[in-house]
């Protein structure tokens, strides 16, 4: 095991240390403007959700590594208060990036990326019209975080307004995750695509209270099953009785514990009977 010292190593490469194992990260295009009205666009990966009441969404513009200067949007929002949180999907992630460039000040970047401005309902800078949900946003406060290179720059907003494409809306009215086709960021110049076989649900135990992988039996906790498994199998939230116990194995036709068979019913989703073979 590498143990480091944040400290004792450059910036650059603690930042690829960071930016490598803390991901994906969701990444946040975010619009401004300054007190001249120029507008200014730049995706941020340091940025999520933080409250629902009131509605929060954190990013962080922070100071170049290798200059140690501050980019255009934390000054924007210094000067106008107000931003627009576009969502980043695959279908624009190219432009997204092109938009990260280090365009001199003054320089519109929806017209280098060739994205569309369109005007917010409330806040002064425009949405991105193809990001399929867009937050205007009033910010709360910027908080700094050190004046070196590579410190950031909270940047603390109030969702005030969201706008939302209905063609990547399920039929309950919810954002469908199979249609938005999501991006985030990995480290160095990989990306993540949150789509197909890359998406799987782990059901949230909101209201239950499973039996804890520490009430499973011994021989079950020390078999071959991975961390995954037995996190299923403490996820039930009452143990087979003896008598559902032997039901099961009667239905399957086993006498003693049969752990492929066990790993089998796990990857079918069938926990309870997983159980009872694996008892």
């Amino acid at each position: 095991m590498l143990s480091i010292n944040p400290s004792e190593i450059p910036i650059p490469k603690l930042h690829h240390y960071l930016l490598g194992a803390i991901g994906p990260r969701p990444i946040c295009f975010a619009s401004t403007i300054d007190k001249a009205g120029n507008p200014n666009l730049s995706p941020f990966s340091f940025f999520n959700v933080f409250s629902a009441n009131p509605p929060i969404a954190v990013f962080s513009p922070a100071r170049s590594g290798r200059t140690g200067e501050s980019k255009d949007t934390y000054y924007n929002v210094l000067e106008v208060p107000e931003v627009v949180i576009n969502i980043v999907t695959y279908e624009i992630v190219q432009q997204a990036s092109l938009s990260s460039s280090p365009y001199a000040k003054g320089v519109n970047e929806f017209t280098k990326s060739g994205l569309t401005p369109i005007a917010s309902e409330i806040v002064k800078p425009f949405r991105v019209k193809e990001s399929p949900v867009q937050f205007e946003c009033k910010v709360i406060e910027v908080k700094s975080l050190g004046e070196k290179g590579g410190a950031g720059n909270l940047v603390i907003c109030e969702v005030v307004k969201i706008h939302i494409d209905e063609s990547v809306l399920s039929e309950d009215g919810s954002i469908d995750q199979q249609k938005i086709d999501l991006v985030a960021r990995m480290g160095g110049n990989w990306y993540c695509r949150a789509h197909g076989d890359a998406l799987f649900e782990v059901e949230k135990p909101l209201s239950t209270i499973g039996i804890g992988i520490d009430n499973l039996p011994a021989h079950i906790r020390n078999s071959n099953l991975t961390g995954n498994q037995l996190g299923l199998l403490g996820g039930l939230i009452d143990a087979p009785s003896e008598e559902e116990i032997q039901s099961i194995k009667l239905h399957y036709n086993i006498e003693k514990s049969d752990e492929d068979l066990g790993k089998q019913l796990l990857a079918e989703g069938k926990i309870k009977d997983a159980f009872c073979i694996l008892y």
